[in-house]
């Protein structure tokens, strides 16, 4: 769900028409050339003679949902070219937008609030990629069915602090707030610390305030590290969807007032490409139903903990779920 701010494991980091990217084995535009056919999807290859052009954010979760993508369409029978991993969201959105690149996972959310314009998010999650699907039409962009995977905000503790401090929903944090405000320590990146979307609009929602002597702004990862130990801080913001969160066995509080906007996982592609290649949808429906939450969360964490290669981590979950075939 969030704009490009952190980094893959690895280092690499790719702008659009950058010459290399850094320790991924790709090139800008590089096509891709694994030698997969249909599994359960792609049957009698539809998009036998395309030529498609696959593109992410510069993230994890972004990157493995992009190779993913890329992998589903040459299966599928199309010469595809991966354009993953571009530095910041608005470089991968207008790439899809103009045309640069024919398909990406985008955010729910994301759409709705940073490219629409809009302040105040839809609760059911199914209503909220209607609105985004239907507004962004006049965009050039068509959304396919979005997946289960919500890649929300959320605020985490250790076991022990959940435990300690009786915390389970964000109404919870704001009782510590005000009963123990020594306690309500919080490690947060800088920009969560200043959208509307992050502390300033969950302090107003929930009716609290943490002095900003309590807040600790750091890098997403060390975030995580300062959390699990709880020692710097009781609380830390989280993503939904993030590895570490199994990983270090944190607590993630319940969002009972429904602040965080939800920000599944769908398919955004450029209008003109799917006018005349409509089998994509066909081609990635399947795919996006299987990616929930916990999904995502075993992928990332397979990157930024275990260290493997985005590329690798996607074709070998695909191969696992019978989709597509190697060889």
């Amino acid at each position: 769900m969030r704009l490009a701010t952190t980094a893959v494991a690895g280092g690499c980091a790719l702008l659009l028409a950058a010459a290399t990217l850094s320790g991924c084995g790709l090139t800008s535009g590089s096509p891709l050339v694994d030698d997969v056919r249909p599994g359960s999807v792609g049957q009698g290859r539809p998009l036998e003679g395309a030529k498609l052009t696959v593109t992410s954010k510069q993230f994890t979760e972004q990157i493995i949902l992009g190779q993913m993508m890329g992998l589903a369409f040459k299966a599928a029978g199309a010469e595809v070219l991966d354009r993953t991993n571009i530095q910041g969201s608005i470089g991968a959105r207008e790439a899809v937008k103009s045309g640069a690149a024919d398909g990406m996972y985008e955010y729910t959310g994301t759409a709705w609030i940073t490219y629409l314009g809009h302040t105040t998010p839809i609760v059911d999650p199914y209503r909220q990629w209607v609105a985004v699907r239907d507004e962004d039409r006049r965009n050039g962009i068509t959304w396919l069915p979005p997946a289960p995977l919500d890649n929300t905000y959320a605020l985490a503790a250790n076991p022990a602090n959940a435990k300690k401090y009786r915390l389970r929903t964000l109404s919870d944090v704001a009782r510590l707030t005000k009963t123990d405000p020594g306690a309500a320590t919080l490690c947060v990146e800088s920009e969560f610390a200043v959208r509307d979307d992050g502390l300033p609009g969950l302090q107003k929602k929930y009716g609290f305030t943490i002095p900003p002597g309590n807040i600790k702004k750091m890098d997403s990862g060390i975030v995580y590290t300062q959390v699990s130990k709880g020692t710097a801080c009781t609380l830390g913001e989280v993503f939904t969807t993030d590895g570490r969160i199994p990983e270090l066995n944190l607590t993630v509080l319940e969002d009972n007032k429904h602040f965080f906007p939800n920000y599944n996982a769908a398919p955004e592609i450029n209008t003109d490409a799917f006018r005349k290649h409509p089998e994509i949808a066909d081609v990635l429906d399947p795919i996006s139903k299987r990616l929930t939450t916990r999904v995502a969360q075993q992928l990332n964490a397979k990157v930024d903990v275990g260290g493997e290669d985005p590329h690798d981590v996607a074709l070998d979950w695909l191969v696992q779920e019978g989709f597509i075939k190697e060889g």
